[in-house]
């Protein structure tokens, strides 16, 4: 950070600190007539004010009413800044948290920076102001400064990250915040039960919550209502300290309220969940910074006492447009636009200091004037402080201090034991890693023993459709290992979330064909949040994946796809898929022990194949990502291939032989990063290869290998490269369709002959 920003914004901005007095719950409790409204439905904007009253400026000190006005007047003007730098094309994008600033303000009062974790959303301007951050810094994020703390400039600005504060990261996706931040709130409430886990090792409070903001617009989504949903489960562990704040502008850019929300409101459609005394909920006029302080008021202590989640439901307004590149003129009348302005919180609060007479008019123009002249100075330090050098734009796709290509992870195995399956690898590999690392939680659909810890030891268990998690629950409690809801969004995106706060989640796709609902958490989130925060958060975990077909026809269009080279297509994703017992083992151990998502695909087809069986090769063997394994030696001609097709290689190869066509198989092992030098040696030693995999062939990742290889080894083949792929068709149900579609032992024979003969 430039210096003479900070001292200017120590200076200037002095009241935007947070040694500024802060609302005590000791001195100021609650209002009579402010408790919850659980099991009797939903509180009013009208009820919020009426309560509000009770107390005068609801406990507030007339320092404290200035310093909401300071935040919001601050929001406002940082606003109105960064709109006449676009209009001069000095800055590339523009969203305002106009008309929301109240609320906001107002929810900064009860944070507990540090303490706290929060997933904001790009209106939260006046809330990161609360929370500390200065005026320059949000210029900074907007003229996309290398120095800007939310990015260093990879992101558009008001896409909040202040890891000084805890508050994660933000992407542009509508909605998939909710669900991380659900998985936040649980690895708090995990921490909290883990004594072994020390705040030394991952920072936590007893009394800390999770705040995850949102338009009413985003409630469309479907991972709201999973969010809402996981939050208010009564599990073995409780409920979860989540307060969900929607910010409600009654529009989605141009679409208005009734055409996004059945009934036109969102409190309605949840009332049921009050009903029960799962959720409690609390409408308020979120123009209103006394209103909104008393409201947040009231609902603390359910949150960091109760440990249970509240919806605030905070009626804002949106005098600006959309972003600056929307016009709202075109679907406001003047009418409408002008009954939102009277709305206005930026001119009905000072209005209220003056007549109950906090402050004069004259004080609050002196707090303007200063206000005004720092936002000035510091745009002008903005406009000249550096930017991103384009040499850095390859930092922090991955970690930049753990390598999982590394010889850091290259052991030599120590056998223990009799033969064990692949599936009985990865289960005894996963027994050892929980023993050794307290943060590793393992959870998905049907992998726990029981659903209910109550019936444990009193039924055999089931561990997963697979088994591959069978005993885990017994061993390590239903905290560390539990059955989660049937929902890929949820699974991923919690994951995310625990491990942004410092955990290691292991979480189970119970098929590769239905991690699609998934997709946003997995592209957009989880293999994004290093690179977009400029390595100020990180998500390291092992998503375990079933893939593939070779079922005898049983798995049809729905169980048997392979996925791999979809997802290798996404930086920031690595991928294994091991093709035995011992490679699975070791792959799966330094995946564990890494620092970045992997994306762990198990072939079905060789979870208990015995011809890939190995003793237990140690609890400390690993294998590096991005190292080749030589499956056998030749110099007729190569195959590159992964996964179930390797077992297919070694046995044609083996066939011909003996006629002297002599087949050097090389399993790659990892596909993200994958292996060049091992290839290339032997394609240089051959002059002939072929790529084989059991994807699709048209954009199967073998159409990448395949490419690598033409680029860059031409002058040393000997013959064009040959590709052995699926059929661009779904799996088929049946031995029949299956056979036709997938490649077979005749189809690969038939290519190395051609090879070979080439």
């Amino acid at each position: 950070m430039n210096e003479s920003i900070m001292d200017t914004k120590s200076k200037v901005f002095s009241g935007t600190r947070r040694d500024i007095q802060r609302p005590d719950r000791d001195q100021h409790p609650r209002t009579p007539g402010m408790s919850g409204v659980r099991n009797t439905g939903v509180s009013s904007p009208a009820s919020a004010d009426v309560a509000a009253k009770e107390a005068p400026h609801a406990g507030l000190t007339s320092e404290q009413l200035l310093l909401l006005y300071r935040w919001i007047y601050t929001s406002r003007r940082v606003d109105d800044m960064e709109r006449k730098l676009k209009t001069q094309s000095k800055v590339y994008f523009q969203i305002s948290g106009a008309g929301h600033e109240a609320v906001l303000a107002a929810l900064g009062m009860i944070v507990r920076p540090q303490v706290d974790w929060l997933y904001c959303y790009y209106r939260d301007r006046s809330l990161m102001l609360a929370l500390g951050m200065a005026p320059q810094e949000m210029l900074l994020d907007a003229v996309g400064s290398a120095d800007g703390p939310s990015s260093g400039g990879r992101q558009m600005p008001s896409h909040w990250g202040l890891k000084r504060v805890n508050v994660v990261t933000k992407s542009s996706v509508t909605g998939t915040q909710f669900l991380q931040a659900v998985g936040c709130a649980q690895a708090g409430r995990y921490l909290n039960n883990m004594p072994s886990i020390g705040a030394d090792q991952v920072a936590h409070d007893p009394e800390e919550i999770t705040i995850v903001t949102g338009g009413d617009g985003t409630t469309s989504e479907g991972e709201f209502f999973e969010a809402i949903n996981a939050a208010c489960l009564e599990t073995a562990h409780g409920q979860l300290p989540v307060l969900f704040l929607i910010e409600d502008n009654g529009y989605a850019i141009s679409v208005p309220k009734s055409q996004q929300t059945a009934g036109g409101s969102i409190s309605k459609m949840l009332s049921g969940l009050v009903e029960r005394g799962l959720l409690e909920i609390v409408e308020v006029d979120g123009t209103d910074p006394v209103a909104s302080y008393q409201a947040f008021r009231r609902v603390e202590d359910r949150l960091r006492k109760e440990r249970r989640p509240v919806l605030v439901h905070a009626h804002v307004i949106r005098p600006y447009s959309h972003s600056e590149s929307d016009d709202e003129r075109t679907y406001k009348t003047p009418e409408m636009r002008e009954t939102e302005q009277e709305r206005d919180p930026i001119k009905t609060y000072p209005q209220y200091l003056v007549k109950h007479g906090i402050a004069t008019e004259a004080q609050l123009e002196a707090l303007r004037a200063e206000v005004d002249a720092g936002i000035e100075a510091g745009a002008v330090q903005a406009l000249v402080a550096r930017r991103p050098d384009r040499g850095s734009a390859a930092l922090y796709v991955t970690s930049p201090d753990v390598d999982l290509a590394s010889d850091r992870f290259l052991s030599e195995p120590s056998f223990e034991g009799p033969d064990l399956t692949m599936i009985q690898g990865i289960n005894k590999t996963l027994f050892d890693e929980m023993a050794r690392n307290p943060k590793i939680v393992v959870f998905g659909e049907d992998i726990a023993d029981v659903g209910d810890p109550e019936l444990l030891g009193k039924v055999p268990g089931k561990g997963g459709v697979f088994k591959a998690t069978i005993g885990l629950q017994k061993e390590y409690g239903s905290l560390r290992v539990y059955d989660s809801q049937l929902a890929e969004a949820t699974i991923v995106g919690t994951a995310t979330g625990m491990a942004t706060r410092g955990l290691k989640p292991v979480p189970e796709v119970q098929f590769g064909d239905y991690i699609w609902p998934a997709m946003l958490q997995l592209v957009d989130e989880t293999s994004k949040i290093r690179w977009r925060s400029n390595n100020g958060f990180s998500c390291p975990m092992v998503i375990r994946i079933a893939v593939g077909g070779y079922l005898g026809g049983s798995g049809a269009v729905y169980h048997s796809q392979s996925i791999e080279g979809t997802f290798a297509h996404f930086p920031g994703l690595l991928v294994a898929m091991p093709s035995n017992c011992i490679d699975a083992v070791g792959l799966f151990r330094t995946a564990l022990r890494g620092d970045d998502p992997v994306l762990f695909l198990e072939h079905k087809r060789l979870y208990r194949q015995p011809i890939l069986k190995s003793r237990y090769p140690g609890p400390d063997y690993m294998v590096p990502f991005g190292r080749a394994r030589k499956v056998r030696e030749g110099d007729a001609l190569t195959v590159i291939t992964w996964g179930a097709t390797v077992l297919k290689a070694n046995a044609v190869a083996t066939k011909l032989a003996p006629e002297g066509i002599s087949v050097e198989v090389i399993d790659l092992r990892t596909i993200v990063p994958w292996d060049r030098d091992m290839p290339a040696e032997s394609v240089c030693k051959t002059g002939k290869v072929l790529v084989l995999h059991e994807d699709v062939r048209f954009m199967g990742f073998g159409a990448e290998v395949a490419a690598w290889i033409g680029e860059n080894l031409f002058d040393d083949l000997d013959a064009p490269v040959r590709r052995v792929g699926a059929m661009d068709t779904p799996v088929g149900y049946g031995p029949e369709l299956e056979d036709a579609i997938l490649p077979q032992n005749d189809d690969i024979e038939r290519a190395m002959r051609d090879l070979a003969a080439y």
